[in-house]
């Protein structure tokens, strides 16, 4: 398990955090995820053995929400 909180600075309100959250939280692997509108961030828990970081970033680019991490 591996917990990460990363900078999403295109987050502006509750529909991203909700989009987010939603769309990261349907990778197989992701155990939790939460986006906060007031800090532009996101908390990903994830199992390493099934999805790896590389991954997760790949699809919030591909969502419009890339990190700046």
């Amino acid at each position: 398990m591996t917990i990460k909180t990363v900078n999403i600075p295109k987050i502006s309100c509750g529909h991203c955090t909700g989009t987010i959250e939603r769309e990261v939280g349907e990778l197989a692997g992701v155990n939790s995820i939460t986006a906060d509108k007031d800090n532009k961030t996101a908390t990903i828990d994830w199992n390493d053995s099934i999805v790896n970081w590389e991954q997760i970033a790949e699809l919030l680019e591909e969502i419009g929400f890339p990190t700046a991490d």
